[in-house]
């Protein structure tokens, strides 16, 4: 029994060590490029204004999925809605769904980034709810026996995708990674993993 126990903790140690530092920052990486990447970008496509300066004004659309009840109150005419702070929302929001994905997927301030993804899922979430109305299959519940509904489930491991670059950052493969070789930042700032990978 015990020679098991010991092959048990060598396997997994070993496991552990080879992919200390890079496995999980890039996994997670490159599944949110796969999964979510392409989701955001084309969402934020939609918001965007007309023209070149398109992303200084978004579109009604954007105004209709951020504040719905105020853009339908408006009767979607949003030169009638308030900059300050309803504008300023929208536009922050806009630009929060082409940043924000972008920076994760390479690597850049990755842990911050994070951090506002989740924020940015939590709100959209709530948006969807309380602004769109959706029904009660696709909000969905924990411990329902049912994985696919559209919110709950799918966003919560969103979250959890981005909760791991949080707490373990995105690894060497990485341009925060990169930084903190060029400025000498050590793992414990959570900038790189020199300090595992000198």
């Amino acid at each position: 029994m015990r020679m098991l126990v010991n092959l048990y903790q060598g396997v997994f140690g070993w496991l552990e060590r080879v992919t200390e530092g890079w496995f999980l920052g890039l996994t997670a990486r490159f599944l949110f490029a796969g999964v979510l990447f392409m989701y955001f970008w084309n969402s934020a496509l939609t918001k965007l204004g007309d023209g070149f300066f398109g992303f200084l004004s978004p579109s009604t659309g954007a105004y209709a999925q951020i504040l719905p009840h105020i853009t339908e109150a408006a009767g979607y005419d949003i030169s009638q809605i308030a900059f300050f702070p309803y504008g300023l929302i929208v536009l922050l929001g806009t630009w929060g769904e082409i940043i924000i994905p972008v920076l994760i997927v390479v690597g850049l301030f990755t842990r911050a980034a994070s951090i506002g993804f989740i924020g940015f899922v939590v709100v959209m979430s709530i948006v969807d709810v309380v602004g769109h109305g959706v029904d009660l299959p696709t909000i969905g519940a924990l411990f329902d026996r049912h994985p696919s509904a559209l919110i709950f489930d799918q966003r919560a491991l969103w979250i959890f995708l981005a909760t791991v670059l949080v707490i373990r950052g995105p690894g060497v493969f990485s341009l925060d990674w990169v930084l903190g070789k060029w400025f000498g930042i050590h793992h414990e700032t959570g900038l790189s993993d020199t300090k595992s990978h000198a």
